[in-house]
């Protein structure tokens, strides 16, 4: 009988081959264009008063794209050679698709036991919400189909990055320029580019108030694009597409070993998801403990309390410092939350410490290693950052203590978590529980020279880096002594690791010099103070201010967008992305002797 049943689809299979080809191919391109419609009734639906007829236009248009998705998937299972394999590689976008149907089939049932309790407190039209919680399952699914495809483009993959995040900023600021993200105002296009760069830039410069200009829709927008722009929109498309059975190709791993800096080919896989698993974590942990520690502030709802605990939480981890406050955290009422500065200072720590660098020193499968082998030990990077990051801290947090302990009031104790809080987000995160514009020159100089060096590399801060930091350092020493190599924990460093350190260093103090001489002419009323920390807090994607960012000109935030852009992507990437490639380095010159210094 199997055999008797084989026979038969193969003859099925001979009689699909011809048209195979042309099927896939044209349901590839109609499901291009059925997402690109429902994206658009989508953000019709969120991005313009609701009416009767949106919501109509809205139900319909889902239930026509999941049918669509559910007839492909058939089609495609059909004229797969080896349909059960097919199944079984796809098991995500089958659950999806058969939860959908059953839903379809059984709404009534399922809206009395179960959707209705669940969702009627949340939202008025829960079918609709349901209908678009499967959209979005299928919208990651075609995501990380195409993620897979990512090698197949014929660009480098600093070019890639650039790109990702234009289009990011691109599109949140069109989000955010629709009527229902903002409350009564007028949002323009420069403003709009700005909060957009600002968010998937991770930096927090604000030019409106967050809290009383925006919706909790356009408070949702900005939320979701920090959390891209945080992560990398590229992990995420390439997350799912770990779930796909081309992800698997050469080229494609050599590519992702590229953006996650791992040593072997195997590791992208396995770091990425931890990437992503460890953030939501974070994240989901910081909600929970910010969500019990508001102390006496009032919140309208427990929702509400809810949200700016995500949000904070988001914000916090991603190194963002935005807040859905006015005054930031100096806000009255919170500015005295101690508990919540610590909390707070522990996601910006976790998230500018580096994805790979929490991986060395946390994940199960090297804590296992290190148990069973004893002698194995922290990789290099990760005890540079460590290190580097604790000794930047300790030295902020006396530094601020000393020379602003005169203005500040309370016990000992809270004046040092304060301390401390302003060390952890000045080197890129951006929340503050002084005001900045008060502080003394001495403390903004040496906040200056911590914005500069950042957080840790391939993380969700800014700045040249501390482990570029200490290269450079570590070099100038060497070179004094008359030392051949930059050693580290007993390692050498190679020379192009050491060059890149020094090239990422000048590029970044370039782009600083460049961006406050042209401030200096677009805002000549502003103290040269201010501008040099607005300029250092934007490429530091930090977002710390004086005061100055809404009184800019237009071309001086088209100036501080760029360097928040430069800052984020960093500027070797974008020097590497707009460069060409010498096709041979296989020559050298005759030496000759130049005096420097």
């Amino acid at each position: 009988m199997p055999f008797r049943l084989f026979k038969i689809r193969e003859k099925i299979n001979l009689r699909l081959f011809n048209s195979k080809s042309f099927v896939e191919n044209l349901f590839h391109v109609l499901s291009f264009f059925v997402m690109l419609l429902v994206i658009g009734v989508i953000v019709y639906y969120f991005g313009f008063p609701r009416t009767a007829h949106s919501v109509f236009l809205t139900e319909r248009v889902m239930l026509f794209s999941l049918l669509f998705f559910s007839i492909r998937y058939v089609i495609f299972v059909f004229y797969d050679f080896h349909p059960w394999e097919y199944i079984k590689q796809n098991k995500l976008e089958g659950g999806t698709i058969l939860f959908f149907l059953v839903y379809l089939l059984f709404s009534s049932f399922f809206n009395k036991l179960i959707f209705k309790g669940l969702f009627n407190d949340l939202i008025d039209h829960h079918s609709l919400l349901l209908l678009q919680l499967c959209f979005v399952s299928i919208i990651g699914i075609e995501l990380g189909k195409s993620g897979a495809k990512f090698a197949a483009i014929n660009l480098k993959p600093a070019t890639l990055l650039v790109i990702s995040f234009l289009i990011l900023i691109g599109g949140g600021t069109g989000l955010l320029m629709l009527p229902e993200m903002t409350i009564g105002h007028h949002f323009s296009f420069i403003n709009s580019l700005f909060t957009a760069t600002s968010a998937s830039c991770v930096t927090g410069l604000i030019v409106v108030d967050t809290a009383t200009f925006f919706t909790l829709k356009g408070k949702l927008i900005i939320m979701m694009l920090i959390q891209l722009g945080g992560i990398n929109i590229i992990s995420f498309a390439t997350f799912f597409a770990t779930f796909s059975k081309s992800s698997g190709s050469i080229k494609y791993q050599s590519m992702m070993k590229e953006f996650l800096s791992t040593d072997q080919l195997s590791d992208t896989k396995s770091v990425l998801r931890s990437i992503i698993e460890f953030s939501l974590l974070m994240e989901a942990i910081g909600t929970l403990l910010l969500y019990f520690s508001w102390g006496n502030v009032h919140f309208t709802s427990w929702k509400s309390q809810l949200f700016n605990s995500v949000f904070h939480a988001v914000s916090a981890f991603n190194n963002a410092g935005f807040s859905t406050f006015s005054n930031n955290l100096a806000q009255n009422g919170i500015r005295n939350l101690y508990g919540l500065q610590v909390i707070i200072i522990f996601l910006i720590f976790f998230g500018g410490f580096g994805f790979v660098a929490m991986q060395d020193m946390f994940s199960i499968k090297s804590i296992r290693k290190r148990i069973k082998s004893p002698w194995r030990k922290l990789n290099t990077g990760t005890k540079i950052t460590l290190y580097m990051s604790l000794f930047l801290i300790t030295i902020g947090t006396i530094v601020f203590y000393i020379l602003q302990r005169d203005s500040m009031t309370g016990p000992w104790y809270q004046v040092a978590v304060t301390s401390l809080f302003q060390s952890v987000t000045t080197r890129t995160a951006g929340f503050n529980t002084v005001n900045i514009g008060k502080l003394g020159t001495p403390v903004l100089i040496f906040f200056i020279f911590l914005m500069f060096v950042g957080a840790g590399s391939g993380s969700t801060g800014g700045g040249i880096k501390v482990t570029t930091f200490a290269v450079i350092v570590k070099s100038a020493i060497a070179t004094i002594k008359g030392e051949k190599t930059v050693v580290f924990f007993k390692r050498s460093l190679p020379f192009n690791t050491v060059d890149k350190a020094y090239s990422i260093a000048l590029f970044s103090i370039s782009m600083i010099f460049i961006s406050t001489f042209f401030l200096s002419i677009t805002e000549p009323g502003v103290d040269l103070m201010k501008l040099l920390f607005e300029e250092f807090s934007a490429f530091g994607t930090v977002g710390l201010s004086m005061g100055i960012t809404a009184s800019l000109t237009v071309t001086g935030k088209a100036i501080i967008i760029m360097s928040m852009f430069v800052g984020r992507i960093g500027t070797l990437t974008l020097a590497m992305a707009l460069s060409t490639r010498v096709i041979s380095s296989n020559y050298h010159y005759a030496e000759t002797s130049v005096m420097v210094g």
